[in-house]
């Protein structure tokens, strides 16, 4: 069970984003209008994303996307099992499927190198875009099968630190970024290329904070999946 903090205020973090995005600062001299992006890229696709005001989070609960990790790819082993498999190294089993050890060389939240061990694990399976998230842009509207893939799905799964994780919340692009600077533009593409997939929609000041992290690296390539 995961233990939920209290995220930065979204105009706060907003504000903060100006100055912290991925080697830009989202504008050309004299207040100029930033890049626009090429086709293909994270950037160009946020301006295709539907923007509505969040909705009540009224009916939620973990158990709407399915009970737990299920093997939606019918291998014989649940999702979790399968992004530890891709996102580690060094992997020894505990059974076919069952992770024993392993270790996460470049944390994408912190970048820092964490040992995973089953039973006293520092790592999480992180939702890009978080499950919380999404009920409040949509998916409450989503049947149980559209759901379930979602919370399965690999394109929105990346293991990570999680102390960093729990940090986060269900907090969107306005409220929280990676504390490791060099990851947000891959961060902010996952969550966009997410979203384009399932038609999550994005708030004004979550859109805003996604352009601000992208106008510093315009060719920032939206993910396939």
């Amino acid at each position: 069970m995961r233990i939920y903090r209290t995220a930065l205020p979204a105009t706060a973090l907003a504000a903060s984003l100006v100055l912290t995005g991925c080697g830009g600062d989202g504008a050309g001299k004299g207040g100029a209008p930033g890049p626009k992006g090429a086709a293909g890229s994270a950037l160009s696709a946020v301006d295709a994303l539907p923007v509505k005001g969040r909705a009540p989070k009224t009916g939620y609960s973990r158990d709407q996307f399915g009970k737990g990790w299920t093997d939606t790819d019918h291998n014989g082993c649940e999702t979790r099992e399968d992004i530890l498999k891709r996102d580690l190294v060094d992997v020894k089993l505990k059974d076919k499927c069952d992770i024993a050890s392993g270790r996460l060389v470049h944390d994408p939240y912190t970048g820092e190198s964490i040992t995973f061990t089953r039973g006293a694990s520092k790592i999480d399976i992180d939702h890009v875009v978080a499950l919380s998230d999404a009920w409040q842009k949509g998916a409450q509207q989503w049947d149980r099968q559209k759901r379930a893939a979602f919370a399965n799905d690999p394109l929105n799964l990346i293991a990570v630190d999680a102390s960093a994780n729990r940090r986060k919340s269900d907090g969107d692009a306005a409220t929280w970024l990676p504390p490791y600077k060099a990851y947000r533009c891959t961060y902010v593409a996952d969550q966009v290329a997410v979203k384009k997939k399932y038609g999550v929609w994005l708030t004004d000041a979550e859109k805003a904070a996604m352009k601000t992290v992208l106008d510093g690296c315009p060719d920032q390539k939206l993910p396939a999946g």
